[in-house]
This record gives structure tokens, C-alpha cells and sequence, in this order.
């Protein structure tokens, strides 16, 4: 059977990330896949100048080698996950081999972006959270969990972050079969596209 493939896209920490790693516990063999994986390997250029890289722009993933991994999951195919390294701003020799099975998540802020991919995915999601509460969310984590001081923080967010997720994710919107808010509680937003599949339905005695 082919696999059913989920996208999943939103701005950064709109509540995507988590929404897949329930909706992927709740769907027996489901795997996931980050397109965070997929950033450009920088390691032959010099460390100084990768930290300089806008990685908040849909130029800095090789989408491309995505869309070979999705093919080849909608064939029935296995691939190998790059395993990519964000204190070097480069990809290590490991790699994550992923068997098809009845489900595929793939999240990240540009998954609906490109239509090469879109063409790929049988159900796209989006997840709508204010610009401004994702903010908050990214501020208290880089805080907290990367050691980033508010103000670099917030320097980032203005520079890059909020002008890119207005130009380039928040309009991909349109493209989506299921918006769901990442406001709400995730198992609201999970539930939702869960009754979006149509195998779960299906499996439910539904249509």
C-alpha cells in the first residue's frame, strides 16, 4: 500500500513540531520526517561565515533531495534521513533510514512552499498561530533551552524571522486542505487532522 504522506507547515514555533509527534503516536507505524534535516551542508565553508547564513529562508534547504525521499516513499521505497548538526551548521556522516509504512509526517516551516512537494503530499496542513505568540514561544525556549539573551533573541526575530514567515510560510495558508490554529490545545489541532484522513475515517466505518 502506498503510504499516506502528511505535510505539515507553520511558522517557527507555531506548534507544528508537536502536532506531528502526536499525530505520529497516534497512528500506529506513522514515521516522521523534519525538514530541518534537510538544511544545506556548509561544512566546506568557513564557520564564521555558515553562522552568517539566513536559515529562516526556503533557499537554505536542499528541498530537492526531500522531494527525491517523498518519491521514493510513495513508491514503497526506504531512504536515509540526513542527520543535520545546528552547532556546526552542517550535516554528520549519520543517517536515519526510514521504511515505508502506512504513514508519513513531514513538518517544517516551508513544506508547503515548494509545488514540487505540495505534489507529493496527499494531505497538507497548516498550522495558524499569531506571529506574535510565536514569538513569545520562541523567546522563552531559545532562552531557557539554547542560552540566547532576550535581545539577540528578539534581534533575530525582527531581522529575519517574522519578515521571512511573512513572505514565505504564512501565505502558504492557501494551499492547505486542514488550517488548524496552534492557539488551541494540541489535541484539538491533532484531532482535527486526524478526521481529515481518509483511511482513519475509513477505519472508523466512516466515509
Amino acid at each position: 500500500m502506498r503510504p499516506h504522506i502528511i505535510g505539515i507547515a507553520g511558522p517557527s514555533s507555531s506548534g507544528k513540531t508537536e502536532i506531528a509527534r502526536q499525530i505520529c503516536r497516534l497512528l500506529p507505524g506513522a514515521s516522521i520526517v523534519s525538514l530541518d534535516s534537510y538544511y544545506r551542508d556548509l561544512q566546506d565553508m568557513p564557520f564564521e561565515k555558515r553562522k552568517k547564513v539566513n536559515f529562516d529562508h526556503p533557499d537554505s534547504l536542499e528541498w530537492e533531495l526531500l522531494h527525491q525521499h517523498l518519491q521514493a516513499m510513495a513508491d514503497g521505497r526506504a531512504f536515509d534521513l540526513p542527520v543535520y548538526s545546528f552547532s556546526q551548521h552542517a550535516r554528520t556522516p549519520e543517517t536515519v533510514r526510514i521504511e515505508p509504512g502506512e504513514f508519513l509526517v513531514v513538518e517544517g516551516l516551508f513544506v508547503l512552499y515548494w509545488p514540487e512537494l505540495r505534489s507529493v503530499l496527499d494531505t497538507k496542513v497548516y498550522v495558524q498561530t499569531g506571529l506574535d505568540v510565536c514569538f513569545q514561544r520562541r523567546l522563552a525556549r531559545d532562552v531557557a533551552e539554547r542560552g540566547r539573551t532576550p535581545e539577540s533573541v528578539r534581534e533575530q526575530y525582527e531581522e529575519t524571522v517574522r519578515p521571512n514567515a511573512e513572505r514565505f510560510i504564512c501565505p502558504t495558508a492557501q494551499y492547505a486542505d486542514l488550517v488548524v490554529s496552534g492557539e488551541q490545545p494540541v489535541a484539538v489541532s491533532t484531532s482535527a487532522v486526524l478526521n481529515a484522513l481518509p483511511r482513519v475515517r475509513a477505519a472508523a466505518g466512516g466515509v
